[in-house]
C-alpha cells in the first residue's frame, strides 16, 4: 500500500500546469513530472539515433531500450531548469527544447504504441515516490487512482493575454499581434483534444482570476481538508 499522494493536474496548454505543479510539488517536497518531458526525450533520442519519426515500432522499440529518469534539479544547476532529465544517467535536459525536438515531437507522441509505453513508466515513477504530475490524461489514463486530480481551465482570452505579454516582455516589436497568439491556442487546443480528458473526480479549478501561488494554496487546501476527513 502507498504511503506517498500521488496527484494528478491535467488541463489544456497555456494553464499553467507546470508552474503551478512545479511548486505545489516544492511545497510538498514531491517529484515534479512533467509527462511531456517523457516525449520531448523520446524525441531527442530518436534524431540522435535516426530513428524514423513515422514508424511506431521503432519508437516503441527505442523507447523500451532507454531508462529515463526525472530528478529534481541539482543546486548547482543554473539554467533554469524544473527538473533535470537523465538517459541511461546521462543528463539530456538542455537539449528538450531544441527547436529541431519542438517541431518533431507531436509527431512522435502520436503514435499510440510510444504513449502506451512511456505511461508504464511514468506510472512507474509515480509508484515509488510522491509526485505532482501534470499533463492532459494524468488524472484518467495514466494514473487514474489517484489520490487528489486536478483540472486547470482558462479562458481562450486569458491564456492569449498571458502569452502574448510574455511574448512582448522577450521579443518587444517583432512579438506577433494578440489575434495571432490566439489563433495559434485555438489551434493547439485542437490539435490536442483527443488527449485531453477531464477525469469525473476531478476537482476544476478555473485560473483566470487566480496568481499561481493562489492555485497551490487551493490545492493545499483540499489536501488537508481530505486528509483531515480520511480521504488522502
Amino acid at each position: 500500500m502507498r504511503t506517498h499522494l500521488q496527484i494528478a493536474i491535467d488541463g489544456p496548454a497555456g494553464v499553467g500546469k507546470s508552474t503551478i505543479g512545479e511548486r505545489l510539488a516544492r511545497r510538498l517536497g514531491y517529484l515534479y513530472v512533467d509527462t511531456g518531458a517523457f516525449y520531448r526525450t523520446l524525441t531527442c533520442i530518436a534524431l540522435t539515433t535516426d530513428t524514423p519519426l513515422d514508424n511506431a515500432e521503432a519508437l516503441d522499440a527505442l523507447a523500451r531500450s532507454i531508462h529515463i529518469e526525472i530528478t529534481p534539479p541539482a543546486p548547482a544547476t543554473a539554467d533554469g531548469r524544473s527538473y533535470t532529465v537523465l538517459v541511461d544517467g546521462q543528463d539530456i535536459t538542455p537539449q528538450l527544447r531544441l527547436p529541431a525536438v519542438d517541431a518533431a515531437v507531436s509527431q512522435v507522441s502520436s503514435h499510440e504504441p510510444v504513449r502506451a509505453t512511456l505511461r508504464q513508466r511514468q506510472r512507474e515513477m509515480a509508484d515509488t515516490q510522491g509526485v505532482v504530475m501534470v499533463g492532459r490524461d494524468i488524472g484518467t489514463i495514466v494514473l487514474p487512482e489517484a489520490d487528489l486530480k486536478i483540472f486547470l481551465t482558462t479562458s481562450i482570452e486569458e491564456r492569449a493575454k498571458r502569452r502574448h505579454g510574455d511574448l512582448v516582455a522577450k521579443y518587444g516589436a517583432d512579438s506577433p499581434s494578440l489575434a495571432t497568439v490566439r489563433d495559434e491556442i485555438v489551434q493547439r487546443d485542437a490539435r490536442d483534444a483527443a488527449h485531453t480528458f477531464v477525469a469525473p473526480d476531478a476537482v476544476v479549478i478555473n485560473n483566470d482570476h487566480l496568481e499561481a501561488d493562489e492555485v497551490v494554496e487551493r490545492i493545499l487546501q483540499i489536501i488537508a481538508e481530505r486528509q483531515r476527513g480520511g480521504q488522502a
